[in-house]
């Protein structure tokens, strides 16, 4: 089974192949420039791999919640190759992966992944180990401040672990309430694997104009975010 990923939902990015099971990925720092970079990253991982694209099954995308113009480039660049392959798009929702991909490497317990949604305001989830290894994932995911987070994961006792990128206001805050952190430079493209091989078996490519990303905040026309 031959699987592209693309993960460029906030704070980083990357592409990974998974062709006859072994993986091939490529990271970038330009995070903030992926509109110029996530095609040369896809050429890389598919030059490296010796794979051309019509040998690929399906495209798997992380999508969000995350940044807005990073999730709607992301998800443009993965949806115009789909179409153009005429294969599935499979949409990984990031949180759960991101805590899954925690909970499979740290054999963890109670995993909360958390997002910035904007400053001061961070989305968080609550995922426990029975739902993160079934890969069958709830869909509540939270907004509030720092002091909501820090509050929240400190409710769940003992035994939680919190994960995220670059959650400097929070860090603090959660080591304060003695509760765990760990910076989510693990998850990236090759973490969407596991969830995509078990979508894969439902997917349609006929499905791709549903496929859209999930931005959790509402946009009104001044550029505000509700």
């Amino acid at each position: 089974m031959n699987i592209l990923a693309i993960e460029c939902t906030h704070a980083a990015l990357s592409v990974a192949l998974m062709h006859d099971g072994l993986v091939n990925e490529a990271r970038s720092a330009d995070w903030q420039k992926a509109a110029e970079t996530l095609v040369p990253l896809i050429d890389k991982v598919m030059a490296e791999s010796a794979v051309d694209r019509k040998q690929l099954d399906c495209i798997a995308v992380s999508s969000g919640p995350g940044s807005f113009t990073a999730l709607r480039i992301g998800m443009a660049v993965a949806k115009g190759v789909a179409y153009g392959l005429g294969i599935p798009l499979l949409p990984v929702p990031t949180m759960p992966a991101m805590a899954a991909s925690l909970q499979a490497g740290a054999g963890t317990g109670t995993v909360m992944a958390v997002i910035q949604a904007r400053k001061g305001e961070y989305y968080y989830a609550v995922y426990f180990p029975g739902e993160l290894a079934s890969g069958v994932w709830h869909d509540e995911v939270k907004r509030g401040s720092a002091a909501d987070v820090a509050a929240a994961a400190a409710a769940q006792g003992d035994g939680i672990v919190v994960v995220g990128r670059q959650l400097n206001e929070l860090i603090p805050l959660l080591f304060a309430s003695g509760v765990l952190y760990r910076e989510a430079d693990f998850f990236s493209a090759t973490s969407l694997f596991p969830a995509a091989q078990r979508l894969f078996a439902g997917a349609d490519a006929a499905e791709l104009n549903g496929v859209t990303p999930d931005y959790r905040q509402m946009f009104t026309p001044n550029g505000g975010k509700g």
